[in-house]
């Protein structure tokens, strides 16, 4: 294409910039929106990694789960139910993983250490102060594992765990709630209907849960079990390798074990899941990219929306310019050679959408990962080259899809009909 279509196109766009601006705004919409969607969507997973990270990326996690079997059956039952939590998955708990499991995972090879764990729901009490709160009974391994940092105190031992000891480990926020500014190491809390002495203290987001909020509290396993509970079974257990390489058959290792002990000669029958964290990180990308693509299909839309609009105003510039059309072609211009100039007028106004819906896309995507930066998570901005690509590749291909038929038409027309018409 030569230079004279170009400078004509882009007086064509500079004549009328309201009208501009109001062309190009469903391309700047979409195309604003897939930025957004694929930078919120890229940051969303930086927060994940690091979750990973921080639970450690050499971890294979085992926790109870229903059979696929009794899983359909419950599915079947709960669709049959008016209450909404009326399925077979609340009212059958899974009572067969032990702490003599996490002994003999304990003993598979690669396996360099591991701990179990229960979560129950209680009532703590300091003073006149009372919060409803999450508390996890974690075996003593848990503190050579997590790699979340106790910024006052210690966590428990051994004997402490084995002993029924009352002690609990705080995070940040239920240690602020119930006790403002005074040091709870050393204090005691009500949980349920014991006292616990607060022996540490978690560091702010601290913690091996990618789930912790600060609010959790960590007591001894046994305690929660024997205490509050009254049962002797565990939720999951959280293993930890010599080598992550290995961890595909080390999971499998882990599998043998639990069949084993739980008497399962047929995998449909499994009452617990095995994940790495790979295979979480895979479910994960899964679900997001499912997510990400919904959202840009709707985003979709209003490129399409705004690529009609282009095509609209096209028509009515070649009306408002049938004069002009009628004397270059009585004067010499070829149909290409008009055909050329709309066509790159159209290709023009897509691509000011489209690079103003990219900036107005990646200012959306950077405002919300300071917002979740804010809250004290760590949320990366990054928006994709490849969406970048992609986006100005889409606003070029809307302008000469929508543009090309007003083009053609502006080329076809007669010359003296053009001029009478004017």
């Amino acid at each position: 294409m030569s230079n004279p279509y170009f400078k004509q196109a882009i007086r064509g766009v500079k004549s009328n910039p309201s009208r501009t601006f109001l062309t190009t705004l469903g391309i700047m919409i979409g195309i604003g929106t897939v930025i957004l969607v694929l930078g919120a969507g890229e940051g969303f997973k930086s927060y994940i990694n690091a979750q990973v990270d921080a639970f450690g990326s050499n971890i294979i996690i085992a926790q109870t789960s229903l059979p696929p079997s009794t899983k359909a059956r419950s599915s079947t039952n709960s669709s049959s139910s008016s209450h909404p939590n009326s399925s077979a998955s609340n009212a059958i708990p899974i009572t067969t993983l032990k702490m003599h499991d996490v002994e003999d995972i304990k003993n598979i090879p690669n396996v360099k250490n591991a701990y179990g764990a229960s979560i129950g729901q209680q009532v703590v009490t300091y003073k006149n102060t009372s919060k409803t709160t999450l508390i996890f009974g974690s075996s003593f391994a848990r503190f050579d594992i997590d790699k979340g940092v106790i910024a006052n105190g210690r966590g428990f031992s051994d004997q402490e765990d084995k002993g029924l000891a009352q002690v609990a480990v705080l995070g940040d926020k239920i240690a602020t709630d119930l006790f403002a500014d005074e040091n709870p190491v050393g204090k005691f809390v009500r949980v349920g209907n014991y006292n616990f002495e607060v022996i540490g203290v978690y560091e702010k987001k601290s913690s091996l849960d990618p789930t912790n909020d600060g609010t959790q509290i960590v007591i001894p396993v046994t305690t929660l079990q024997k205490k509050i509970q009254g049962i002797d079974y565990l939720i999951y257990t959280v293993i930890q390798l010599e080598d992550n390489s290995k961890a595909d058959v080390t999971s499998l290792d882990v599998v043998d074990v639990l069949r084993r002990n739980h008497y399962i000669s047929d995998p449909a029958k499994d009452d617990f899941k095995v994940q790495t964290q790979k295979e979480s990180l895979s479910t994960f990308d899964t679900i997001l990219q499912a997510i990400t693509f919904l959202l840009i299909a709707i985003a979709s839309i209003s490129l399409i929306v705004g690529g009609v609009g282009v095509m609209n105003i096209m028509y009515v510039i070649v009306t408002e310019r049938i004069g002009e059309i009628g004397l270059k072609k009585a004067l010499g211009a070829r149909n290409k050679d008009i055909l050329y100039e709309f066509l790159i007028e159209a290709i023009i106004l897509t691509l000011i959408g489209g690079v103003v819906g990219i900036i107005g896309g990646a200012l959306g995507a950077f405002a919300i990962s300071k917002i979740a930066q804010g809250f004290g998570l760590t949320w990366k901005f990054i928006v994709p080259l490849w969406g970048i690509i992609l986006s100005v590749s889409v606003s070029a291909i809307i302008g000469i899809v929508f543009g090309v038929f007003p083009a053609r038409n502006a080329a076809k027309l007669n010359p003296i009909e053009a001029l009478n018409k004017e």
